[in-house]
């Protein structure tokens, strides 16, 4: 149930001026953060100033003054002030041309998950230059959905299993289940060097800093990026066969860091090959100006499977994406040279 007071709505029922809104919390927003539910909401209105709306009490639930971190219940009534969008700002699910949408293949849907197979080289969503990813297009193609939102990322050149979830019961359930380190997650690798241990864990400190042309990275937190807020990772990798010059891993997630398998991976000396943040920018450099098979113009780098509990049903499911075309074709030029 909505309530509201004096206001006007553009063609996705944000609004683009008014007095105040009253909202009544339903099932899909039950347990998420106000400070979220507000971010969602007005996308393009600076987190800056819904923050301040927050600590100046002028949010409020069931007329009460709340934190930012005050977890909405069943049956809440929010009341937000008056917030001035203009229709460039606002979020639009039709706003993507048909014409520019990417192929996904889905590999499981019921009524509260979706999981598609993400192709190599887009964006899970838009931002940084980057018009729209993979959450903003099923939000067009789908527009009678009333939820949709991504479980887990995967960075714009990894390949594979993607988790999204059509309730936000079943989003905050996985997510329960990422931070209990009950959601298996693995992916295939391929390396340059000839790696020699079948099995190996990796456990290390990860610190988040930016270099000195602005860009984020993350690094071991050894020396000049050691830093007492760094997050332990934990990472396996097992050898799935080596050739001269190039290993194929399996890496198995125990922690999700930021970019945690590409940065341990070129701590240890094996960077992956085609990582144009972390990896060897040489021989990159020659798999992509390769021809024929061993042409290679993105990370090698791809989440083959996915295991979860299902968020309704309690049962286990193992979800799996095979190896894209483009990876697929460079093993079997290494295979048959």
């Amino acid at each position: 149930m909505k309530v509201t007071h004096k206001i006007k709505y553009s063609n996705n029922n944000i609004p683009s001026f008014a007095a105040v809104v009253k909202e009544c919390i339903e099932e899909e927003e039950n347990d998420q953060r106000v400070d979220n539910f507000l971010f969602k909401r007005y996308r393009n209105v600076p987190k800056s100033h819904l923050y301040q709306l927050l600590r100046s009490g002028q949010v409020r639930v069931n007329g009460k003054r709340i934190i930012a971190s005050y977890r909405l219940q069943l049956g809440d009534i929010v009341r937000i002030p008056p917030i001035k969008i203009t229709e460039k700002d606002s979020y639009r699910r039709t706003a993507i041309a048909p014409s520019k949408f990417f192929t996904f293949t889905t590999l499981y849907e019921d009524d509260v998950l979706l999981v598609i197979d993400k192709p190599g080289g887009l964006a899970v969503h838009g931002g940084s230059g980057i018009s729209f990813g993979v959450i903003e297009q099923l939000r067009a193609q789908n527009p009678s959905w009333k939820f949709l939102e991504l479980v887990h990322r995967l960075d714009r050149d990894t390949s594979g299993v993607l988790l999204l979830a059509k309730k936000r019961t079943a989003l905050v359930e996985l997510h329960r289940q990422i931070r209990g380190g009950l959601m298996d997650k693995h992916y295939l690798v391929m390396v340059g060097g000839e790696w020699h241990n079948a099995k190996q864990h990796v456990k290390l400190a990860l610190n988040k800093y930016v270099a000195a042309n602005g860009e984020r990275r993350v690094a071991v937190s050894t020396g000049e990026h050691a830093d007492s807020k760094s997050m332990l990772s934990h990472t396996i990798f097992k050898l799935q066969k080596t050739w001269k010059n190039f290993s194929l891993l399996d890496a198995e997630l125990k922690t999700g860091r930021t970019h945690q398998i590409r940065v341990h991976l070129a701590h240890l000396g094996f960077p992956i090959i085609g990582d144009d943040k972390y990896g060897d920018f040489e021989i990159n450099k020659q798999l992509a100006k390769t021809r024929g098979q061993n042409k290679l113009t993105r990370m090698f780098l791809h989440a083959h499977t996915l295991q979860i509990t299902h968020p309704n049903t309690g049962e286990r499911m193992q979800l799996q994406a095979p190896l894209s075309k483009d990876l697929k074709i460079f093993i079997d030029a290494l295979e048959n040279p």
